[in-house]
């Protein structure tokens, strides 16, 4: 019997010369068969090919080439399917998650990815080792490597991703611009030829105008990709992106484009099987970004019509179609104010924020990956693919945002998420005590929500975004949570240059109330008779004063003074306890505050409810190492307790070194400058990288470099003096 399909298909073959895109056309199964008969709608000649279907091949183990979130997302999808997981590692992730899930694991090598993750020979003799029949790359690494997809066909390995040549198409951005074209998928032109030389593309730069996009062809996710704003900024701008391209991608050639101003990321998740079919499941919209990397991301993208939403997808799937796409994709494109779209780019791999066009279709797209690989067709055709909803999701990184978003590193001394539920998922690959390590992408966790709008899904983000409390490391939380409740986000007036535009908006001083020193200050206190009483035991006489008075103690005042600091601004306090248990408060000059706090633990989260003057607030506290932190449904608040006098003289105390400081911690790259060297103010010095960006340290002032303390590939501490110069003032 013959079962027909209404789709669209790609043939290897045309009785015609038009275009791909004028086809439409039915298939026929039959006796593992199947006949692709289509239609050219421009001259309404007939094709027909007749294809051998694919072997579909059951999955029962898999290696997942990955680390973090991701590897721990592919990991529980396999185990619901039954499938058994491998997992490979680097020394720095011994212990990490990922290991601890999958069923075993395999060690790669040292920390650094050169030395373990990006290690193909080692990654494909641990499949061997374990028999593994499949490997899924994940994102980032071997993900969207050419090489590798070949070498996994070559020995056998099935590799849970595009075939290589699509990935080959797709990773070069000169020739995928040229096939999108081709195809018919609009796209912004600029210069993507093999002449590299610099006055070659100082040329190309000058007719294209400014500002201009400078990008890596074998580029992506921002790594690899500069803006020149002026002709004057283009050499160094060229020189730092090729750079950044080499150590990223093995590869320094670019292509050069118009920048769009104002314009919106705007990605379509695709996906195709080995049958011809394809379909696409909406659109994302990821246009608020730092450093050129996504922070936010949201589907279906607000505002955009039902019409623009088909023809995007469409459009999508057209880009997947004219390279014989299989598996998971996502096709990026840039969207002007009137919603005219171009092609930017296709990532040939899951992307990071899959979840969000999970949330909204209902699907598992590692599931359709897993299936896909196996030799299945596609779960579900386009007409059974349902917009529902709205999806929010958050990157929670290790950054200082208000120092330009720098990389963190460090441990997560304490953690607490959000809990999950059927519309709220937390993404992660660590857990409390765990490091954010200076040689990987410091993303700590992806928070994902949905609702049945726009409107509820971006209150439960924010409410969710407050449950998430970190210490240990600096974070973006608060960030994100002032960034959720901007006026024009809740508008859905989003853009790329989004961030840089509300910038005093969104890094606002924030008010140190009387209240909040209030909380901090009590917290210790009740902290302290929690200890106090734990160690000393408890009186059961009802008369006696610790029974009755908490803060009594025997020759001692009922007073206390203390200083607590935040922000650079210290408080003193002087605190009363009154005989019914509730406590008088004194900050600095502002008025008595009468007030009652209680400390309550409930699922490993500590609260403190404060009662001032009739008025209820409360808060989740931390106490650790000497300061309490406050979390509050507006965001967090750290304070730092005076220190006696003799723990004072054990600190190390602030030493200003005369030089250049690392900003976080890093691998020197490349050093500039050498002993003996006079420098100007703002001179680059050395090359940093860190989380796989590349940062130019530049000497902070005009002299000569005394010392440089570090060479090339060696680990360095955030704040370690880099180099030791004399300023020109004392020369």
């Amino acid at each position: 019997m013959f079962i027909f399909h209404s789709i669209s298909f790609r043939l290897v073959s045309y009785s015609c010369k038009h275009l791909e895109m004028g086809l439409y056309g039915i298939r026929a199964c039959l006796a593992g068969k199947y006949v692709q008969r289509s239609l050219c709608t421009t001259c309404n000649s007939l094709s027909s090919a007749t294809k051998t279907a694919p072997k579909v091949t059951p999955l029962s183990k898999i290696l997942i080439a990955n680390r973090g979130e991701i590897a721990c997302r592919v990991i529980r999808s396999a185990k619901r399917l039954g499938i058994q997981t491998v997992a490979v590692y680097s020394d720095a992730d011994c212990n990490a998650m990922h290991v601890d899930m999958a069923d075993s694991a395999v060690r790669l090598g040292p920390a650094a990815s050169v030395e373990s993750y990006l290690r193909q020979d080692r990654v494909l003799e641990a499949a061997f080792k374990t028999g593994a029949q499949a490997i899924h790359p994940g994102y980032g690494f071997l993900s969207e490597n050419v090489e590798f997809a070949e070498l996994c066909s070559k020995e056998g390995i099935i590799f849970i991703g595009p075939p290589a040549s699509a990935i080959r198409d797709m990773g070069i951005k000169s020739t995928s611009k040229h096939i999108m074209s081709a195809a018919g998928v609009p796209v912004i032109h600029g210069y993507h030829g093999e002449d590299q030389s610099l006055e070659r593309l100082k040329q190309e730069a000058e007719k294209i105008g400014f500002p201009l996009m400078i990008k890596a062809v074998r580029g992506g996710g921002g790594k690899g990709m500069r803006i020149a704003y002026t002709p004057g900024e283009f050499d160094s701008q060229l020189e730092s992106a090729k750079r950044e391209a080499q150590k990223s991608f093995g590869d320094q050639v670019m292509l050069l484009e118009r920048y769009v101003e104002r314009p919106r990321h705007v990605e379509v998740q695709v996906f195709g099987d080995k049958y011809d079919n394809y379909v696409y499941l909406f659109e994302r919209d990821c246009s608020v970004q730092r450093r050129h990397q996504k922070i936010i991301e949201e589907a279906p993208g607000p505002g955009i019509s039902s019409k623009t939403r088909k023809e995007l997808g469409e459009a999508a799937v057209r880009a997947a179609r004219a390279v014989g796409y299989v598996g998971a994709g996502t096709v990026e494109f840039i969207m002007d104010p009137q919603q005219n779209f171009f092609f930017m780019e296709m990532n040939t791999r899951l992307q990071v924020e899959h979840p969000v066009s999970e949330m909204i279709t209902g699907t598992d797209l590692v599931e359709w990956q897993l299936r896909v690989a196996a030799g299945e067709p596609l779960p579900l055709d386009q007409s059974q693919i349902h917009l529902n909803g709205h999806a929010f999701e958050a990157r929670i990184y290790a950054e200082e945002p208000k120092n330009n978003f720098l990389p963190g590193a460090g441990p997560l001394l304490h953690l607490i998420t959000p809990k999950p539920s059927s519309d709220v998922r937390v993404e992660t690959g660590v857990a409390q005590g765990d490091v954010v390590s200076v040689f990987y992408d410091p993303m700590i966790a992806k928070l994902v929500v949905w609702s049945s709008d726009r409107a509820s899904a971006l209150r439960k983000l924010r409410s969710c975004l407050s449950e998430y409390n970190i210490v240990g490391l600096n974070t973006n939380v608060d960030f994100l949570m002032e960034l959720s409740s901007h006026p024009k986000f809740i508008e859905g007036d989003v853009h790329t240059d989004f961030i840089s535009q509300h910038y005093n908006d969104l890094f606002p001083v924030k008010s140190i109330t009387d209240n909040l020193v209030s909380q901090a200050v009590l917290a210790c206190i009740l902290n302290e008779l929690k200890v106090s009483s734990s160690q000393q035991g408890s009186t059961r006489d009802p008369h006696s004063p610790f029974a009755s008075y908490p803060m009594a103690r025997l020759n001692h005042s009922c007073q206390k003074s203390m200083k607590m600091t935040c922000q650079g601004v210290t408080y003193d306090v002087v605190v009363t306890c009154c005989e019914n248990g509730s406590y008088k408060l004194k900050v600095g000059e502002s008025a008595e505050i009468l007030a009652s706090a209680r400390l309550s633990e409930s699922d490993n989260v500590t609260s403190i409810e404060l009662n001032a003057n009739g008025e209820i607030t409360k808060s989740r506290v931390v106490l650790l190492n000497g300061n309490v932190h406050l979390f509050t449904k507006d965001g967090s608040v750290t304070f730092a307790t005076e220190k006696p006098a003799f723990l004072k003289s054990l600190g190390q105390g602030s030493i200003q070194q005369g030089g250049a400081v690392a900003p976080m911690p890093g691998i020197i790259e490349k050093i500039l400058v050498k002993d003996g060297e006079e420098v100007q103010l703002g001179q680059p010095l050395l090359v940093m990288i860190a989380m796989k960006m590349e940062y130019v340290i530049r000497a902070p002032e005009a002299g000569v470099i005394e010392k440089v303390n570090y060479k090339v590939g060696d680990s360095v501490a955030k704040n370690a003096a880099l180099v030791r110069f004399v300023s020109a003032d004392k020369k």
